[in-house]
Parts: C-alpha cells; structure tokens; sequence
C-alpha cells in the first residue's frame, strides 16, 4: 500500500511500487483526466503538479512519492469552478482533438503560478507539451490571456 495526497485528500493505492502514478491515478484513484500519451514522458499528455511543479506521471513510479507531497490532476486544478487557464482554453477553443489538452492546461497552470506575465520566450521554454494537431498558437494565446486574467 502506497499513501498519496491527491487532489486533497489522502488516497491508498494497492499497486506495486513501480507502477507509474499515471496508472495510479486512473486505474486504482479512478481520475481519468490525466491522459496516457508516449509512457516515456516526451509528450506531456500525463503532466500533473507535484507540490506546485508539473511532472509527467507516466514516467514516475508511485514509491517515488511520500505522502507528504501535494499531487494535483487536473480534476482537482480547480475544485471551485475553472482556473482562468481552463476558462481561456474554452473561450479561445484551444484544443482540437483535445487528448492532450489536460497536460497542456496543467504545464501553462504551473508556468503561470511561477510567472504571472510570461513572455513568448518563457512559455517556448515552459510548454514542452506536444499537440499532434500543432494547436501552439491558440496554446499561447490562452496562456496570455489566461495571466490577463490573473491580474485583472
């Protein structure tokens, strides 16, 4: 048995301690929204916030957590309504396909809190995520208006 906090609250996972927090979360937590995209953590698709920082899930096992660590999906990004990056997604149509819109919203959520008014630069450096649909443009677009937000 493994002990995580996530989204809050604390969960025991009945799995080996090598299985990736990915499967941990969708299999035995049941959140779904975090998508499995490569499983060598290139593409971004399972980014989750790990005391604030953006991880690729697919790659990490769960024995590399403690339960003192803070894991946040993007079911629990914003249990009060939509973080202003959700919200910009939507009035931008950000996604095409979607797939791999969950770990592109949690990277720009991260990068975000780290940097209110990022510039083109820093959201390149930060947005590592890949979109098969080459949505890039609407991604940075929602990224700024999303910080637009923050400050306003």
């Amino acid at each position: 048995m493994v002990r995580l906090n996530v989204n809050g609250r604390m969960v025991e996972v009945a799995a080996s301690p090598d299985t990736p927090l990915l499967w941990a979360l969708r299999e035995q937590i049941g959140l779904t929204g975090t998508k499995y995209g490569c499983g060598i953590a290139q593409c971004g698709a399972c980014t989750v916030h790990v005391d604030g920082q953006p991880v690729r899930a697919c790659s990490m096992p769960i024995s590399a957590f403690t339960s003192n660590q803070k894991i946040i999906t993007i079911e629990g990004l914003s249990p009060d309504g939509m973080h202003p990056v959700q919200v910009a997604w939507r009035e931008l149509d950000v996604p095409q396909c979607g797939y791999c819109q969950s770990g592109m919203i949690m990277a720009a959520a991260a990068l975000l809190a780290e940097k209110r008014n990022p510039t083109d630069a820093e959201i390149d450096a930060a947005m590592t995520n890949i979109c098969r649909c080459g949505t890039y443009n609407r991604v940075r677009a929602g990224i700024k208006q999303a910080a637009q937000t923050r400050q306003g």
